[in-house]
């Protein structure tokens, strides 16, 4: 298993900007060739819609799949790689130690309905037990640079707010793995927001889109 996220310095790989489709297209095109150096034949992404689908992929294609209203993938089928785009949504990795893994586009909306439990389902219902697995919360705006309405902070936490608050969504992630008695979480240093010489944010004003990557080799 490898597992990375891209960073500025490699450029947006968002479909939906203004910028010049080659361009980006030839980004894409140079991570087919690095995922291809590793043995790795197949790339699955989606259209996200901010929800909690995780799609599960059998390796019964090769090439870059796009699917559509997807914010998750999972597969235990070697030569697959998993792909979610971000700017200051949480890119989340999970991974089993026999050989399965999942990327998962966690913003406040997938995590209040929680995506991060929908992919350690997944884990479980495929015989990966969830406490065994690992998981990696990627670069994301951190709490400091992100003020919420109450009805997100309603949704998140199941409680009722009558005034706007500021969100950690990669703590509330990581509480939700810790019920899950996951093996291990780890969380990414930096956030999108305050270090846009890095990364790119939304809340920033960038269209551009980074990348977590897993790949299963």
């Amino acid at each position: 298993m490898r597992g990375w996220t891209t960073t500025r310095a490699n450029g947006s790989f968002g479909l939906g900007s203004s910028e010049p489709v080659a361009d980006v297209m030839s980004r894409w095109g140079a991570l087919q060739e690095e995922l291809a150096a590793l043995g790795v034949t197949r790339l699955a992404t989606a259209h996200q819609v901010h929800g909690a689908e995780v799609a599960q992929h059998h390796g019964d294609w090769r090439g870059w799949l796009r699917g559509q209203g997807i914010d998750g993938h999972w597969t235990a089928t070697p030569g697959t790689a998993l792909a979610v785009t971000v700017a200051d949504c949480t890119p989340v990795i999970v991974w089993h130690p026999r050989g399965a893994v999942a990327a998962l586009h966690a913003g406040w909306r997938g995590t209040a309905a929680r995506i991060l439990d929908r992919g350690l389902d997944l884990f479980e219902q495929q015989g990966y037990a969830p406490d065994e697995c690992g998981v990696f919360l990627g670069p994301a705006i951190c709490r400091d640079c992100y003020e919420v309405g109450p009805e997100v902070l309603d949704a998140m936490f199941g409680t009722l707010h009558h005034a706007k608050g500021y969100l950690d969504v990669r703590a509330v992630l990581a509480e939700q793995a810790t019920v899950r008695r996951v093996a291990s979480v780890r969380t990414a240093d930096g956030c999108t927001k305050c270090h846009q010489d890095r990364y790119f944010s939304h809340r920033g004003g960038d269209a551009g889109r980074m990348l977590g990557v897993v790949a299963l080799l």
